[in-house]
């Protein structure tokens, strides 16, 4: 009888009891008009159990959320399975002033950071709202959507919009491996907005490149900082790049070396993947000193108006091509495959 209460109450959307204090719970739901268990993403992390579910009902949640890495293999979902119905945004920005004066830096920029192995999010949005015309007076304008640096990570139906930095693809450390998929994902921004040294597969993906105005520069698609001995960096693949920015007015990428790390040599693959006419005849560019042709940067059978060969746009070979897919770029040495 005390269960069918329960459920009753459920579904009359009354609010769900917090598990006690200190304890975690399998499963969590959060709600902005109190229907669940929390009002917050971040209370619902908190409480929620390794392996957990954070079910998100709809609503923006203006928050900054982590996840910390020992939150390992919990999934974060949107419960209508719309990513823009549950919308966690903020507005942070590198150089936006803390209480205590100084600034937050890029990474501290994040609306989500999350650093968990074993991660799944579904139907979400991430936003990191910034506005470069409303803040003049702020000149380091990254502004990261979402930071990830764990491992076996997979966003499904996830929305990640930004402009400078939207999304930091990193890993837990220089030298380890983090592996990321990223399916069915929209993508958007300008400067370096696909950036980071994680091993990240893009399928499947709509990334707009959004107009800043010029005719010349709008922006730079990736900025991968690879490490050397790590074959697999970015991988963009069955995807469609849309942009109304100028023809011929952004570039694909080019190559980050954080620090002046000389080990950091980006690797970048986009195939068979709908180029739009925004997209540079001669694509990849130098970065801080350092020249894109010591970079490892391909194309391989892409389309559109944006699409081309020759000495300034390097081709994978078709021989290569089979050591160059979503499920080679993940295995690593355990064999991981979540492509489907």
């Amino acid at each position: 009888m005390l269960k069918t209460l329960l459920v009753a109450s459920v579904l009359a959307g009354a609010s769900l009891a917090a598990p006690p204090a200190g304890a975690a719970a399998a499963n969590v739901v959060v709600a902005k008009d109190g229907s669940g268990n929390y009002t917050t993403v971040q209370a619902g992390i908190n409480a929620v159990s390794a392996g957990g579910t954070l079910s998100i009902k709809p609503g923006t949640y203006r928050e900054v959320v982590s996840v910390p890495s020992g939150k390992t293999g919990i999934t974060m979902r949107g419960t209508t399975g719309k990513a823009a119905d549950v919308v966690i945004d903020y507005d942070n920005a590198s150089g936006t002033k803390k209480p205590d004066g100084s600034t937050y830096g890029t990474s501290g920029s994040a609306t989500a950071t999350i650093a968990a192995n074993g991660f799944t999010a579904t139907a979400l949005t991430f936003r990191n709202s910034f506005d470069r015309n409303a803040h003049p007076e702020i000149k380091d304008t990254q502004a990261v959507a979402v930071k990830t640096t764990g491992d076996r990570m997979v966003f499904d139906n996830v929305t990640f919009l930004g402009h400078q930095d939207t999304l930091y693809a990193d890993t837990a450390a220089v030298g380890t491996i983090g592996r990321q998929y990223y399916r069915n994902c929209a993508i958007s921004g300008d400067v370096d907005f696909l950036f980071g040294r994680a091993t990240a597969v893009f399928d499947r993906a709509t990334i707009t490149l959004l107009d800043r105005g010029s005719t010349s520069n709008n922006g730079y698609l990736t900025a991968a900082s690879t490490r050397r001995s790590n074959p697999y960096g970015f991988l963009i693949t069955g995807s469609k790049v849309l942009s109304s920015a100028a023809k011929a007015s952004f570039h694909l990428g080019r190559p980050w070396h954080p620090g002046g790390d000389v080990d950091a040599i980006a690797q970048v693959l986009i195939r068979e993947t709908a180029l739009p006419a925004a997209v540079k005849p001669a694509p990849w560019t130098d970065m801080s000193g350092f020249s894109w042709k010591d970079a490892r940067f391909f194309e391989y059978r892409n389309t559109g108006a944006g699409a081309g060969t020759g000495a300034d746009r390097p081709q994978l070979p078709a021989a290569q091509a089979g050591n160059y897919t979503a499920q080679k770029y993940l295995a690593g040495s355990d064999g991981w495959n979540p492509v489907r």
